[in-house]
């Protein structure tokens, strides 16, 4: 008896160490797709937002909030993006076609008379400072909480989604060299909270103060406490259940919140390099540039992708030194953010509309400048001819994930512009907040609200399916169901939370 167990142990460790190793080798040595059939697949979340936008502003189909309107966001907001990199990932167009089909008959009906929509109600218990008075200098706005939600939900999909077979592999990140749709993902959740990140300075420069440089640090590191904490409780869970890891996406120990986690203290450092650089986007471009000049010209970028790993440097050597590309997107973000949050672009007294085109001229022009530039440095025969790589975070990824960004950014303000002019042309603070409410999706606006703390879940439920689940031998049926149905709790706790107004900062 002892001998057969002892077999049948070995046996069994030997078919898990074999089902890990399927596994890995399934992520791994990948070259990815074209940056063409990312923007494809990404663009299907604004178009089922247009169509959400048909419906809010001529139907009020959302308002009031009901069970059946939940099921209706749910289905356009996220389970569109889950169909784009499934079962539609090889037809992406014939996806977009689907929804804009509906969205233009939608349109074409007269729309539903004032006195019939029910106008929206504030939730109880708002104080009275944020929903009546003068307008703050820096306005929610809406485009900006659909942009950073619907980001939100294609990186939760995409990192369960990558463990099945239905999830095609150019879509998973790239070994080395190329473009993916998971490779954009990291780098819009870095340039996302960049954007961001631009409040508290805009913050400063209302009030007419400067923050000393300690009380930078001081502040920045306890943000930075959490992430880092995060981080180690990753580092620890993956070694001490033997998870199936890709060492080369990061490292040996690295994973991707300690790149959040240091970000936040290397951007205050930073900060103080505008007394002699005009802007975020000059200093992100620096901080590129010359990152991608010492990978060029020294033995850093070989040592990166085939040094030996002797140390704890050079075990983590890709999360490391990728991490100054990831601080130069931060950056580009962050140059973003300055002049996307602000009420007014300009310091003229112009109109409300007049302010919201400014806005629109000048997105459309830094987001021609970021796609020139990439242009520029990847194109072989007009340009340098290099080539992206998500696993060095070099030059031509931080002005690809800048782009990128930019124009997503860019598609939902239009919608934003056409849809819901109502918030831009608030006259007081109520009357914004209602309009806010009304131009952006409960279900995208509880993903923004929470979303770190949502892509917490989003990793810990990815962990339970993989040590539950043999995600490479299951058929497309189960896959969908077990994708659709982590979807649905993912956005149950995000609504959960947002509906009883709690926020959780990490």
């Amino acid at each position: 008896m002892d001998a057969a167990a002892a077999s049948a142990t070995a046996a069994a460790a030997a078919a898990a160490n074999s089902y890990k190793q399927r596994k890995e080798d399934f992520v791994s040595g990948l070259s990815g797709g074209s940056a063409a059939e990312v923007n494809y697949v990404v663009a299907v979340g604004p178009i089922a937002f247009l169509l959400w936008s048909i419906l809010q502003s001529r139907q009020s189909f959302f308002k009031p909030y009901t069970p059946l309107s939940f099921v209706v966001d749910f289905f356009l907001n996220v389970v569109a993006s889950l169909l784009a990199i499934t079962l539609y990932a090889n037809t992406t167009p014939l996806l977009s076609g689907l929804i804009l089909v509906p969205a233009i008959f939608l349109y074409a009906l007269p729309p539903k008379p004032p006195g019939l929509r029910k106008k929206p109600k504030l939730p109880p218990n708002v104080p009275s400072q944020t929903t009546s008075g003068q307008l703050s200098t820096l306005s929610t706005k809406p485009f900006l909480t659909t942009y950073r939600g619907l980001m939100m939900i294609m990186t939760c999909l995409a990192i369960l989604a990558v463990d099945f077979k239905l999830f095609p592999r150019r879509f998973a990140k790239v070994e080395t060299w190329g473009t993916s749709l998971m490779d954009i993902g990291v780098g819009s959740f870095v340039f996302s909270a960049g954007v961001v990140g631009a409040r508290p300075v805009l913050k400063e420069r209302a009030e007419g103060r400067a923050t000393p440089l300690a009380q930078r640090l001081i502040y920045s590191m306890r943000h930075s406490f959490p992430l880092l904490v995060l981080g180690v409780i990753r580092l620890l869970s993956v070694k001490g259940l033997d998870y199936a890891e890709h060492v080369t996406e990061y490292g040996v120990h690295w994973n991707f919140f300690f790149t959040l986690g240091f970000l936040p203290p290397f951007v205050a450092l930073f900060q103080s390099a505008l007394k002699y650089v005009p802007s975020y986007a000059a200093l992100a471009l620096i901080v590129a540039v010359l990152y991608q000049v010492v990978l060029e010209s020294t033995e850093l970028q070989p040592f990166i992708l085939v040094g030996p790993r002797t140390d704890l440097f050079s075990k983590n050597r890709e999360g490391i030194c990728s991490f100054a590309g990831y601080l130069a997107i931060f950056l580009a973000g962050q140059d973003t953010g300055m002049y996307v949050l602000p009420r007014s672009i300009t310091r003229s007294g112009s109109s409300a509309s007049s302010q919201r085109n400014t806005l629109l001229l000048t997105m459309g022009v830094w987001t021609g400048i970021w796609a020139a530039l990439y242009f520029l440095v990847t194109d072989y025969k007009l340009g340098a001819g290099v080539q992206v790589s998500r696993r060095l975070a070099n030059l031509p990824y931080v002005l690809w994930i800048a782009a990128f960004n930019s124009a997503n950014l860019l598609a939902v303000c239009v919608i934003d512009t056409v849809f819901f002019p109502g918030h831009y042309n608030a006259a007081d603070a109520r009357a914004e907040k209602e309009a806010y409410e009304t131009a952006t999706s409960p279900v995208l606006r509880a993903f923004n609200r929470n979303g770190l703390a949502i892509f917490l879940v989003a990793n810990l439920l990815t962990g339970l399916v993989n040590m539950t689940v043999p995600t490479l031998d299951v058929g497309s049926v189960v896959t969908m169901a077990i994708l659709v149905g982590y979807s649905a709790v993912l956005t149950v706790v995000a609504v959960g939370l947002d509906a009883w107004d709690i926020s959780i900062k990490l």
